[in-house]
């Protein structure tokens, strides 16, 4: 599985967000873009269109296992996915910022 550590994700990373709905509108970080995983499969396309076409996609979940998932998906699409190792767990204990769905500062469930 290739994963990357919070520590070595630089600004302006591709950062896909694949929690739920009430867990991204708690807490995400700032200009990821939030695909949940239960939606991924039906909004593969947004995916591919807001993806970068010569980057590397960073998943992130709470912790790691749904991002993992959709990680695998997308190596075996070609893809150069990583999944981020910890999740927002790790995130926001390293202090890197979480806003909730109104900008303000969140909290990762």
């Amino acid at each position: 599985m290739p994963t990357v550590e919070v520590a070595d994700l630089k600004d302006g990373d591709f950062l896909l967000d694949v929690r739920e709905d009430n867990e991204w509108q708690a807490g995400h970080a700032e200009g990821a873009l939030h695909i949940p995983l239960s939606e991924f499969a039906a909004r593969y396309g947004e995916f591919t269109q807001a993806a970068p076409q010569d980057g590397r996609v960073h998943v992130i979940c709470r912790s790691g296992g749904r991002s993992a998932q959709v990680t695998m998906y997308l190596v075996q699409q070609g893809i150069e996915a990583v999944n981020v190792d910890g999740g927002m767990q790790v995130w926001a204990a390293a202090g890197r910022p979480v806003l909730d769905d109104k900008g303000a500062p969140g909290v990762v469930l």
